[in-house]
């Protein structure tokens, strides 16, 4: 994994009424160091849908939880001065299985509704929103730049799992 990209499994505690499960707790300083949540949004998708690439600049950090369908999570690192550049993460996030994912801002980072059924997302951030002055910078979400490390070709968000 990139340095500062985690996965915390969230305990879903299901009884005769549903399920409750805490999706994210001031003490868990293994995922969130010395992060601070100060915005909470929720996105849907529809199934095929893909919101990339795009990365922050001034020290924000971001937290998703899938809490319906199933979705590809995309960091990929380009720092110049970075041991990790050119190293991508892939991970498949799922209501299935709820989890925490932190993405360090810095990285470009993008999601992909996988699966039959669109996604509901639950995205935490480390620093508010500015309407005014935006902290991010956007790439198209092909953008041929990012390479994927195990075909040494542009990221295909559509390439078929396992091939």
């Amino acid at each position: 994994m990139l340095p500062g990209v985690k996965i915390h499994i969230i305990n879903k505690i299901p009884d005769e009424r549903g399920f409750f499960a805490e999706l994210l707790r001031e003490d868990w300083k293994d995922l969130l160091g010395e992060d601070t949540i100060l915005q909470i949004n929720l996105s849907s998708s529809y199934p095929g849908i893909v919101r990339a690439w795009h990365r922050h600049t001034r020290g924000q950090a971001d937290y998703i939880v899938v809490l319906k369908g199933t979705m590809k999570i995309c960091a990929y690192d380009d720092r110049e001065d970075s041991e990790t550049r050119g190293h991508l993460d892939e991970i498949i996030a799922s209501a299935e299985r709820f989890q925490v994912v932190r993405i360090p801002g810095f990285y470009w980072h993008g999601t992909k509704t996988i699966g039959n059924e669109g996604s509901l997302t639950l995205y935490m951030m480390t620093r508010l929103y500015d309407y005014k002055n935006p902290d991010e910078e956007r790439r198209p979400w092909n953008d041929p730049t990012i390479i994927d490390p195990r075909t040494n070709l542009p990221y295909d968000w559509n390439r078929p799992p396992y091939k």
